[in-house]
């Protein structure tokens, strides 16, 4: 290879969503804490599901993603072995106005954050058909609830933490319910990177990424200062609370426990027929 090809500044466009939890991932490399040598970063933010529907058309080269929506995206990108949120044993909930059980969420309109997240996924195992979603934009779901014009809400991100403050009630955490099926943690969201860039290109840019969120851990304080501006309702300790709920040892690596949930995860999917095909996941650097 020749030194102009070689040298040349390749560009890395990064989706992901605006919350804490993404933020402190990508803390370093949106500051310019690391060096990046032929790589240029620019860095889009969008909701979750927005991000899994661009990534139908292959748009981003790095992309956060819901599990699920990996699911329709398989042919054209491969997980990167760190980037994870996963939820051990928590993970979105189910809330109410007033309390209940699973079952008085039957027949019930219920407020989701998009039909290609994990957490709909995980309601529609739960559920099946037996309840109508409504999609909204993850960030009125609580107001929705609270107002009464839908039964339950589907609620995903920080709401996780700040749903009490509108005196709403945990009617099921899927993160919960997950564990107690299956002896996993709930893999909620991943990190991808286009196959088309080769295995090259691919191995380097992960690796940028398992950088910066070393980067993130071990300089906290900024990081999480930097995290602040996309907490919305939360303070600096929800903020920290959250930042550690879903960016830790799994979000470094997946680790063995980590992927055999998601392959689970996607099984489960295809077997209830809310995934089409049966999809094993394929994560950078992992064989077999």
């Amino acid at each position: 290879m020749s030194h102009s090809t070689a040298d040349a500044v390749i560009p890395v466009r990064v989706g992901h969503s605006p919350d804490p939890d993404d933020a402190f991932m990508f803390y370093a490399l949106a500051r310019e804490k690391l060096p990046t040598g032929r790589y240029r970063f620019t860095h889009e933010l969008q909701d979750i599901e927005t991000l899994n529907r661009r990534a139908l058309n292959g748009e981003l080269e790095l992309t956060a993603v819901s599990v699920h929506g990996y699911a329709y995206v398989a042919d054209k990108y491969v997980l990167c072995n760190c980037g994870a949120s996963m939820g051990d044993r928590y993970g979105p909930m189910v809330v109410a106005g007033r309390p209940g059980s699973i079952d008085d969420l039957r027949g019930r309109r219920i407020a989701v954050p998009g039909t290609l997240t994990t957490a709909f996924l995980t309601l529609k195992l739960l559920l099946g058909d037996d309840f109508e979603p409504i999609v909204r934009p993850f960030d009125v779901i609580l107001e929705d609830v609270a107002a009464g014009s839908v039964d339950a809400g589907l609620i995903i991100h920080e709401g996780q933490l700040t749903y009490g403050d509108l005196k709403l009630h945990c009617i099921v955490d899927l993160g919960q319910w997950w564990y107690e099926l299956t002896g996993l943690p709930l893999p909620l969201g991943a990190n991808a990177i286009r196959r088309d860039l080769g295995e090259a290109v691919i191995g380097e840019v992960t690796d940028l990424l398992l950088q910066s969120i070393r980067y993130g851990l071990e300089n906290r304080e900024a990081a999480l200062e930097y995290a602040l501006q996309f907490g919305r309702d939360l303070d600096r300790s929800r903020a920290d609370r959250f930042v550690g709920m879903y960016v830790n040892e799994w979000t470094l690596d997946f680790g063995e426990t980590g992927r055999r949930a998601v392959a689970e995860l996607l099984r489960r999917g295809h077997e209830a027929g809310v995934i089409p095909q049966l999809v094993e996941p394929e994560f950078v650097g992992i064989r077999g």
